[in-house]
């Protein structure tokens, strides 16, 4: 569908935001363009329609699709097995290969409430609070910008699959994951799962997060992605 129409996945925004909680903090993810805000944060919790799930259940990565190669150190192998976690590390790239993605990543915090994202829609952020990518435990989350006219990394998310590989440069290396789940969550229904689908109690994942659903003059819904590490 084109930008700009009504579900039209895009969004435009210097200032366009969207909300939603995370175990009871607050994330605004403010895009490029005009400001948009979510509903209150109170009606977040009062539920809404329920998540259309693209590919939520849990698959063996055995069946993971073959990625471009995005350096010549870099081999995502299409047989990959899982294998246990050792070294955890601070995300510095994300590396999507079906998408054509290597963005840097940064840290970003809770001020006041409110997890800010980067307002450079090329550049990802990971809440550093939450989980590393590569630990035994919780989910690393890394969030990034949609643009309704194009340049937001996370532009196309929502159109994983399950196997498509995931990488994640650290100080200490590469991380790599195998896309196990996508789901689409309307923004009145996403609180609800919050707990769940943001759980630092959970074995150790990935979660990347953007906004979905351009209608024209805001989001109505959110992509979510999540992912299996599968080696080091």
């Amino acid at each position: 569908m084109e930008d700009g129409v009504p579900g039209s996945r895009r969004g435009s925004g210097a200032g366009r935001a969207w909300l939603l909680a995370v175990a009871g903090v607050v994330l605004v993810l403010v895009g490029v363009t005009l400001p948009w805000t979510g509903p209150v944060v109170s009606s977040w919790f009062d539920g809404g329609d329920d998540a259309t799930a693209v590919a939520t259940d849990q698959p063996s990565v055995d069946g993971a699709r073959d990625p471009f190669v995005v350096e010549p150190e870099v081999s995502l192998d299409r047989q990959a097995k899982p294998r246990p976690a050792k070294a955890t590390g601070r995300p510095t790239r994300l590396i999507v290969p079906s998408l054509g993605v290597d963005a840097p990543v940064i840290d970003i915090g809770v001020v006041d409430g409110v997890l800010l994202p980067p307002s450079d829609p090329q550049t990802l952020g990971w809440w550093s609070a939450g989980a590393r990518p590569g630990a035994v435990r919780g989910g690393a989350l890394i969030t990034g910008h949609t643009v309704h006219t194009g340049g937001g990394a996370f532009d196309n998310l929502e159109t994983l699959r399950k196997g498509d590989q995931v990488a994640v440069r650290t100080a200490r290396g590469l991380i790599r994951y195998a896309v196990t789940g996508v789901t689409v969550y309307r923004k009145q229904s996403l609180a609800r799962d919050a707990e769940k689908v943001f759980s630092q109690t959970v074995p150790g994942r990935l979660v990347l997060i953007t906004c979905e659903d351009w209608n024209g003059s805001g989001y109505d819904s959110n992509a979510i992605v999540f992912a299996e590490r599968i080696s080091a």
